[in-house]
Order: structure tokens, then sequence, then C-alpha cells
């Protein structure tokens, strides 16, 4: 077996080398626009370096924990239960654990900052990488330091760890399917997956292929299609479970495809793609020390602290304007990992002095609660910094919520009112420096 595993890894490296050589030259300039962004070819999957150690475990009975990252689709009792259910099925004398790290909302930006704290902490086996719809409108280069800040950290903590991506469809995605092409967001996903020779498997081409032979309709308020077609969803975004059904079944299709022919081995984790990916990336909690104002940590009992307990292991709200969080840190990029809801305030921020905002705690959405982020500055010199973020006077327009539910039976205008910000971390490229200058370890 050793020799196999050494013959196989050498293969793939000689393989890598050349996509490294080509990749180098081809990313050389660096920045480009999303116009000149080549969208890759859709294929139902790519096997690459397989799933060899998860098959190994799978195959020898043992236990195997499967992690999902993702966004809504993917935090929905949907493919991520049913794959866990079908994989407890195929392999019964497997005992697989489920490891549920998706949050509605988010894509891979915020996903990478939080992958330490919700899925490598739980020591997967398997890790489904999923935000291929929530990326859709971020342009490549970030999508390409969030993905490979996550195959690093993931690697760096232990390279027999498998990680797939996966690619789930929404209404647009259509355009570039039919034209055999992965949408940009899953093209991105695609040159990374290349460069490490992760396997990818494309449940958005099957969706549209169903639409295209006129059996399946993206979104309808019915269930039931007066054509028998499926019903995929109602939103073109989120499947009922007829659209999570396909997404089962192209999955598990590809899995008997991909597991028994990969082979056990270490994840090589070559030189970076982009020396400036976010494996860096990190949750630093609040500290007192940080907080002026009427802030106060959240009983995580109760409330908003205990819904959003498992995300945000602990919570700060601060109500009252100029209530401000103040910090030094030496990094490239900040910002924070909140929450946003109906009677979320807004904040402004300096960085260096320099002043930014208002920012609004609310948007279209904000009906409800929900945890967030807001990235406050990027690309900044490798230096010590000076941050403020302080709680705005004015609150946020609400009439983009307010107007479309006033009508509603159970409307109470004192859930839109409030200057509330809600805070359980700061994400950090870099790490905090005390006042004296050296760092807060």
């Amino acid at each position: 077996m050793k020799k196999m595993t050494k013959t196989f890894c050498s293969e793939r490296l000689t393989k890598s080398s050349i996509s490294l050589i080509i990749a180098l030259a081809w990313f050389n300039s660096a920045a480009f626009s999303a116009e000149e962004f080549q969208l890759r070819k859709a294929e139902r999957f790519h096997a690459r370096d397989g799933l060899g150690n998860v098959a190994a475990k799978l195959d020898a009975d043992g236990e195997v924990r499967v992690a999902y990252i993702g966004g809504s689709i993917t935090a929905a009792n949907g493919w991520r239960p049913k794959v866990t259910r079908w994989l407890d099925e195929r392999y019964p004398d497997s005992t697989i654990h489920e490891i549920h790290a998706a949050i509605g909302g988010t894509g891979s930006d915020l996903g990478v900052f939080r992958y330490e704290q919700d899925v490598l902490s739980h020591d997967p086996d398997l890790v489904f990488v999923e935000f291929a719809v929530n990326d859709g409108g971020a342009p490549p280069e970030r999508i390409f330091r969030a993905m490979e800040g996550m195959v690093r950290k993931t690697w760096q903590k232990d390279p027999t760890i498998d990680i797939c991506f996966v690619y789930t469809f929404r209404t647009g995605y259509e355009k570039d399917l039919d034209q055999g092409n992965c949408p940009r967001a899953a093209s991105a996903d695609e040159v990374i997956a290349e460069y490490y020779g992760i396997p990818t498997i494309n449940m958005a081409m099957e969706t549209a292929a169903l639409a295209r032979a006129d059996k399946l309709v993206f979104k309808s308020e019915e269930t039931n299609d007066e054509k028998g077609r499926i019903v995929f969803s109602r939103d073109g975004v989120h499947p009922l479970d007829a659209g999570h059904e396909i997404y089962l079944d192209v999955i598990s299709r590809a899995l008997i495809d991909i597991l028994p022919a990969s082979r056990p081995g270490e994840h090589e984790l070559k030189a970076p793609f982009r020396e400036d990916n976010w494996q860096q990336a990190t949750l630093v909690p609040l500290a007192p020390s940080m907080l002026t104002g009427s802030w106060n940590k959240m009983d995580s009992t109760v409330g908003l602290a205990k819904r959003f307990g498992r995300r945000m292991p602990q919570m700060w709200l601060g109500a009252t304007p100029g209530d401000t969080i103040r910090f030094r840190f030496r990094g490239t990029m900040v910002g924070i990992y909140d929450l946003l809801g109906p009677n979320g305030g807004q904040v402004r921020y300096t960085i260096d002095g320099e002043e930014h905002g208002p920012r609004p705690r609310f948007d279209w959405y904000c009906t409800y609660h929900r945890l967030a982020s807001l990235r406050m500055a990027a690309d900044l010199e490798d230096a010590i910094h000076e941050v403020t973020v302080t709680i705005d006077s004015e609150q946020p327009d609400r009439a983009i919520v307010t107007d479309r539910v006033k009508d509603e039976a159970n409307f109470d205008p004192k859930k839109f009112d409030g200057t509330n910000v809600w805070v359980g971390s700061i994400m950090m490229i870099g790490e905090l420096v005390e006042a004296d200058g050296e760092s807060d370890k």
C-alpha cells in the first residue's frame, strides 16, 4: 500500500507541477476583470485526487465525521442530511457523524474566518464545501483567496482530511450551464480544485439539464406542475424536497464512482496558488478592554445569544449611540462577525483615523435576525492599525422592509425600532496588539 500511495502521489505531483506552471503564468497579471475571467467546462463530477482517506475508513467500518459548510441551501433540511443518511445506509457497519456548519446568507468570505471554529474543531474526515450560489456576485480573486484559505487550513491541520466542492443552482445559472460552462463562482472554485486535486460535484448541471428536457421547472408557487414536471423551488434558489432529491442523486452517483477508485494518502500542501490567500483568517473574541459605553455580554442561555450560540459562542450587545469597540492589530484585513436584525442599528468606523460609514446592520431580509459580517478593510499594509467601531445615532432606513410587511396582521412597528448592534468576534487576518505594541497572546 505504501508503494502504491507513493506512486499515486508522485504521478499527481508531476501533473500538479505542470498545473502550477500554467496557473502561475496565467495568473501573473493577477488582477483581471470579471469579463476576462474564463469560465470552466461543466462536468458532472471531477474525481481528481479522490477521497481515499474517507473511503478507507468507510471500507474498514470505522467512524467517519462528515462536515458540511455553505449557505442556506446546505443549512436546509435537504441534501446535507440526505447525503448523511445515504452514507449511513450504504455503509451500515460504519458510524457516520454529521457536522452541520452552514449559515444562510453567507459566502466563503465569512466561511474562511469561521472555518476553524465551526469545521476543523470537530475533526472531520470529509468536508463538503458549498458556496457557488452565495459567492455568485463575488469577484474571482476573492473566491480564490477564501476557498484556498479553507483548503490550506484543512491540510495544515491534518493532510488526511478529504475535501469535496459541490455546486448548487440558482436561476440565471442556466445561461452558462446551457452553454456547457460552470457559472463564474463555480468556475473560480474549479481553478482552486484543479490546482489542489480536489474532487468536485456539480448538482447545478443536472438541474439545468432537466429543465432543458422540459422535465423540471425552476420555480413555481405550485408544488404540482400541470405538465408533471419536477418543481425545483418556489424562489429559484432554495430547493423543495424534489430539488434536494436531485442533489442527492447527483452526489450519490458521483460518490459511487469516486470512492472505490480513490486511494488513501496525505494531501500535498503545495506552494500557494495566491500568496495573499486567507489561510490566516481568524475570529478573535471581543474582550471587555476593547469596549466603552453600555456594551453587555448577553446570557448564552436565553434569547438571541442562545439561538445563535452554536455559531457565535459569545455575543455582546451595544444599544446606545456612541458605544464603541476600540483595538489595535497588526495585519492586512479586519471586520466584525455580527448579526443583522429588524431592530439593528448602524455603525461608523475608523481605520487609522480614516472615517467610514454609516454601515447599516439591517437589510431587505430583516424581518428576522441572522448571522452576518461586516468587512471593514482589506489589503491593508501589514503593519499596526488602529480601529474603532461606533454605534451611530441615526437608524437605518427601515422602509425597504416595513413598506412590505406593514399590512400584515401581526405587524408591530416597535419591532423595527432601535440602534442595536450585536457583535461576537473580530474577523482578522493578523493579530491583536496591546497598547505597548506587543502582540496580545
